[in-house]
């Protein structure tokens, strides 16, 4: 009896090499499917997780120095505050403390600007012989040529440029501040060097900050929040900021019984700023920020949308946006 052979493969029928392709067409696409899925849904959440970061660091950056505009130590008078500063700079207007435009910017965009003082624990330490003379103030200070400052006590104020390096050539354990007239490096210059007052051993030196934001369209072609400090060249902040829009609340009735201020109603700011508008903004008590944060890519939506704020309302697209939108109190002119 012979042994039972088994049968070699000879190969395929026709029938089953086109079952087999089918089968291969069908995995090869659901795999493909997934991948495209895949790719698609981390597109979105990538690009969703930038919008919503996005927004956050933007008013952060705004809350921060809208929070502090018109902050002059003890002195809560902006009346009192003369300026000796020539004319044409980012200090005009500084006893204002906030300024703004309206729809003048990419996408309708508003720009607002503050001013103030930040501390810096340096205190004159001789009284000057006279409202002209230099300023002996803390030792190592930290000042330095150009920096515009402001000598205030609980009474008055003057805002001046330095106009020498206080390190250098003053008495020993003492910075020396000049505030001459004419050219400097840098900087608006002082068009006189009298102080309204003596100022005493009360009195302090602050540096001045003055901070504008507005929308610009970046190197990239896309719009972005851009910060410009005591009118040097301005720096992208955050890209994505398709647009901001700003109203200010007025407190036209003074304050409460409590001595709080709360606003009466918001309005936008004037463009061009008139005599009247710089008035309201004395009575600015908070400003209430909206900001459209938007993704770089498009084609991320499901359907075409577009999103309105105040004045402006984006293209119609597939753009994924989201709106931050904050009511900020002045805190300089909360209290009474």
């Amino acid at each position: 009896m012979k042994p039972n052979q088994l049968k070699t493969q000879q190969g395929l029928s026709l029938i089953e090499l086109m079952i087999a392709v089918v089968l291969g067409i069908f995995i090869t696409g659901g795999m493909l499917q997934l991948f495209v899925n895949g790719n698609q849904s981390y597109r979105v959440q990538e690009n969703l997780s930038r919008v919503q970061e996005n927004g956050r660091f933007a008013m952060a950056f705004i809350t921060r120095d809208l929070r502090v505009a018109g902050y002059y130590g003890c002195l809560n008078d902006a009346t009192k505050i003369e300026s000796n500063l020539n004319a044409g700079s980012s200090y005009d207007n500084y006893a204002i403390a906030i300024a703004g435009t309206n729809d003048d910017g990419p996408n309708d965009s508003d720009s607002i600007s503050t001013s103030g003082m930040a501390q810096s624990g340096i205190f004159v330490v001789d009284i000057p012989a006279s409202t002209s003379a230099d300023l002996k103030v803390t030792d190592n200070s930290g000042l330095a040529e150009d920096d515009v400052v402001m000598v205030l006590d609980c009474t008055a104020g003057d805002l001046f440029q330095i106009t020498n390096n206080p390190s250098v050539g003053g008495a020993a354990g003492k910075d020396e501040v000049v505030h001459n007239t004419g050219a400097v490096g840098s900087g608006p210059g002082n068009f006189e060097k009298e102080f309204q007052k003596i100022y005493g051993t009360d009195a302090q030196i602050y540096k001045a900050r003055s901070v504008r934001y507005f929308i610009a369209i970046n190197p990239s072609n896309q719009p972005a929040l851009y910060q410009s400090v005591n009118g040097a060249l301005a720096q992208e902040l955050v890209e994505g900021i398709e647009t901001m829009q700003i109203l200010y609340g007025v407190d036209t009735s003074g304050p409460d019984i409590n001595g709080l201020r709360t606003a009466n109603y918001y309005m936008p700011a004037t463009t061009p700023a008139t005599v009247a508008s710089l008035a309201l903004m004395e009575d600015v008590v908070s400003i209430r920020v909206s900001l459209l944060s938007t993704t770089l890519e498009d084609n991320l939506a499901t359907t075409n949308a577009t999103t309105t704020v105040a004045t402006y309302t984006s293209p119609d697209d597939r753009k994924v946006r989201r709106t931050f939108t904050s009511t900020i109190a002045v805190r300089n002119r909360i209290p009474q």
